[in-house]
């Protein structure tokens, strides 16, 4: 494996530059080869730059399974299923769009077996679309694809050296519809509604009203649902089932209790497909032992999945979980604070939670962001991580709603320590403010999952300017662990100047950035980072220069500059 900072071979030897004048802008692409070498450059999750998309909301592969279940009773705006499916994924994968914006892993929500029928609610008719309503996790919904289809994805992934991250659901079943009784009631509750007040007003109660929730917290054993047994009958798949769940309770002597069947549900598509790590939803409304036996499972399955898939491994990265501990932030260090009791989720399975802080800090100045992010990672947090966002699927309050400045966004979220989550349409602006779609005060979770705005992209050059913009940050990104997992210091101040190193074991990496650079000729302090004489790649101009006093100068119209040491 290469050390990342001779990679500009790689840069020479796979992309071919090709100009496009947009808006009397000169802007540089780079070609991407057909399955880029996976282990070219070193991976860590704490530097991870993660995709994250709908998966019915992304691209429509096949439209074949549009619709199933006769999920066909009119809904309320961007409330039904719009054809997205896992082989649009891999349609874009191979077409190199996420090779291209240096991405190297994908979070996709849920693709198990949604709910049939439809919720009414004040908005109107509501369907599974998300995918975090579920009815039978053993089995994929039809309308996000097959097994077939998901297994081909991950090889395909794996290919171009990306990680795939399964959303997966532990908290609740799908809601009650006239289509989908509720489980047995030794299984869920549907009462109360959680309160939040303290621990067990979070854990032991249903999210909303009509979600019943899984009894996570219990160890009594149950019998398994007539209607799944029945439903698997007449699929004809009740004996392996059967055969099956026998040798996993055998196997971990684990009692019959209801979280344990439906970890065993999850970690078999680990084991089944090698499926890299687990987003996990709604963290903090189960008790935290359910999630370091999650983990426990999903690592034995993975590594069960490499010993029988010696080819097709990546490396001796192990099976990674992310959290989403709502309202959890990076200030809070390692325990989530109930009023009466705090939780270290990174003790119980996971290795990063998703940062709901970044949002508001982003109004700060970057210096302050980036010496906080890194302070933090690098104390409090050393050898784990967070998962850093600026948009998502359900936070009614994104950083810069109307898009006014993607730029500045891409700079944010890409350079700040920590992992990264690119929100699907945060690369091309997709509109947050589509009108009918609300449903709470402020702005619903629908006006946040439009469908992917590829249609722009060809017909609106601003928007690829602002594509251009995210693939430069985001490859310069990808081939430097030090710019995610790497330690900050300024360099200089005017112009903001800064470097970012990363060490452990034999990998070394260093680079330094400047932003809000002046237009035309500008020098950028380097002095006791790279020595005179040292020759410095700037990815974003594609422009060569030595350092000499100190400094190297450049002489373009861009306001940023990404430098990595050329060969």
């Amino acid at each position: 494996m290469l050390l990342a900072i001779v990679i500009l071979t790689f840069f020479a030897s796979c992309k071919q530059a090709e100009t496009d004048t947009i808006q009397n802008t000169t802007l540089i692409r780079d070609s991407i080869p057909a399955a880029p070498n996976p282990n070219k450059v070193p991976f860590a999750w704490e530097g991870a730059n993660i995709y994250f998309l709908l998966t019915d909301r992304f691209n429509n592969g096949d439209t074949l399974n549009d619709v199933n279940f006769e999920r066909t009773d009119p809904t309320g705006p961007l409330r039904g299923f719009m054809g997205g499916d896992i082989v649009g994924i891999t349609e874009k994968i191979e077409q190199g769009y996420f090779s291209e914006l240096g991405v190297n892993a994908i979070w996709f929500t849920p693709v198990v077996e949604q709910i049939h029928g439809a919720t009414n609610e004040e908005t109107g008719n509501t369907y599974g679309y998300h995918g975090y309503w579920t009815k039978d996790w053993t089995v994929l919904d039809p309308n996000f694809g097959t097994k077939k289809d998901l297994e081909e994805l991950v090889e395909t992934a794996h290919k171009f050296g990306i990680r795939m991250l399964m959303d997966v659901v532990l908290n609740h079943t799908g809601p009650v519809t006239e289509k989908d009784p509720v489980w047995p009631e030794e299984w869920v509750r549907t009462d109360p509604t959680c309160t939040f007040a303290d621990y067990q007003s979070t854990t032991q109660c249903t999210l909303v009203e009509n979600l019943p929730d899984i009894r996570t917290e219990s160890d009594k054993a149950v019998e398994l649902p007539d209607g799944l047994l029945a439903k698997w009958k007449a699929e004809g798949r009740l004996s392996q089932e059967l055969d099956e769940l026998q040798l996993f309770f055998e196997r971990t002597g684990y009692p019959r209790a209801p979280r344990y069947y439906i970890i065993k549900w999850l970690t078999d598509y680990v084991n089944a497909l090698g499926i890299d790590g687990f987003r996990v939803d709604t963290v903090k409304h189960v008790n935290e032992n359910a999630w370091t036996e999650l983990q426990k499972e999903a690592s034995h399955a993975f590594a069960n999945w490499k010993k029988m898939h010696p080819d097709e491994v990546l490396d001796d990265t192990p099976f990674y979980m992310v959290g989403e501990v709502y309202d959890y932030g990076i200030s809070e260090g390692r325990k989530f604070d109930f009023k009466d009791k705090k939780v270290d989720y990174f003790n119980h399975g996971f290795k990063s939670l998703i940062n709901f802080e970044l949002k508001t800090d982003a109004l700060q100045e970057y210096e302050t962001i980036f010496t906080k992010y890194s302070d933090i990672l690098h104390t409090t947090l050393k050898d784990k991580s967070v998962l850093n966002y600026l948009t998502s699927h359900d936070d009614g309050h994104p950083y810069d709603v109307e898009r006014n400045d993607p730029f500045k966004a891409a700079n944010i979220l890409l350079l700040t320590p920590g992992a990264s989550q690119i929100y699907y349409g945060d690369e091309t602006a997709r509109d947050l403010t589509l009108e009918g779609t609300e449903d709470r005060p402020v702005m619903g979770d629908a006006t946040l999952r439009s469908f992917m705005n590829w249609n722009e992209i060809d017909s609106l050059p601003q928007t690829l300017k602002i594509l251009e913009h995210w693939r430069k940050l985001g490859k310069f990104r990808h081939d430097h662990l030090a710019v995610g997992a790497g330690k900050h210091l300024r360099l200089g101040k005017k112009p903001y100047v800064f470097s970012r190193t990363y060490l452990n074991g034999t990998i070394k990496d260093k680079v330094v950035i400047g932003l809000e650079l002046p237009k035309g000729k500008k020098s950028l302090w380097v002095k006791g980072f790279f020595g005179d004489g040292t020759k410095l790649h700037d990815t974003y101009s594609n422009t060569v220069v030595t350092v000499a006093n100190g400094k190297v100068i450049l002489d373009n119209e861009y306001d940023i500059a990404l430098l990595e040491v050329a060969e």
